[in-house]
């Protein structure tokens, strides 16, 4: 398994501690490193990876890790062996999602989900942390001013911007990486690029997503040097992928 695509950057020192490049880890793995580094979700609970021996519906998962800790873990999936990989790497982040579901959840009339959860569970599955130490760049994003951002804007985007998936199933996506595969942004203006800085920001940031409308799209192989076919300007000609915004 190839673990080379830039979105794994910041998962680089946890998949080599895993070995999983080798396969997927035993759920003793994982449990033992969340051990290690303390790892809790949002009521204080020691956070640990358990085999469910099928799917539970969104609204249990999400309540299960809040009252007991215990994150549902098919071993023998990547997507779940991802999500463990990004709780061990952005605890807070994932504890303020946890956490945010269920306040959700406990405000819903019936099972039907609601706007806020739609942006929270899409955050979760396909999230991407846009950082930015430049306020303006973000506005293209936004405004899916796709040339201009990452072509006429390249360095600039380079030296002022970061992008860090924080979805596990765009992670998944990854090990086999298309053109189309795309995520949904929150934004973070800062003074540093540094992640471990927006595991604390993105907490925040949370509070303001009520409705997925917020969450802009992007489609990560055009972010530089993440396809090395974006080399070419003629890369972000392909309006199916790179699609203008509405009028």
């Amino acid at each position: 398994m190839s673990f080379g695509h830039p979105a794994f950057a910041p998962y680089r020192e946890l998949i080599d501690a895993l070995g999983l490049a080798h396969g997927r880890p035993p759920l003793d793995a994982l449990n033992a490193l969340a051990a290690a580094r303390g790892t809790t979700q949002a009521r204080g609970l020691p956070l640990r990876f358990f085999d469910p021996g099928g799917r539970l519906s969104a609204r249990d998962y999400e309540t299960h890790i809040l009252h007991t800790g215990q994150v549902p873990t098919r071993p023998d999936t990547w997507h779940d062996v991802l999500n463990a990989l990004v709780w061990l790497r952005f605890p807070r982040f994932k504890t303020a999602l946890n956490a945010a579901h269920g306040e959700a959840i406990a405000l819903e009339p019936d099972a039907r989900r609601g706007r806020r959860r739609d942006a929270l569970t899409m955050l979760d599955e396909s999230g991407v942390w846009v950082i930015s130490r430049d306020p303006s760049l973000p506005q293209w994003l936004a405004d899916r001013a796709w040339h201009k951002l990452f072509w006429e804007a390249r360095a600039q985007v380079e030296a002022d911007m970061r992008f860090v998936v924080v979805g596990h199933a765009l992670l998944e996506k990854t090990l086999a990486p298309y053109p189309s595969m795309t995520g949904k942004c929150l934004v973070l203006h800062s003074d540093t690029l540094d992640p471990d800085a927006a595991d604390a920001q993105a907490v925040f940031a949370l509070d303001a997503i009520d409705t997925p409308r917020l969450l802009a799209p992007l489609p990560v192989q055009g972010i530089p040097g993440w396809d090395a076919a974006n080399a070419c300007a003629g890369y972000y000609a392909n309006r199916e992928i790179f699609r203008p915004a509405r009028i």
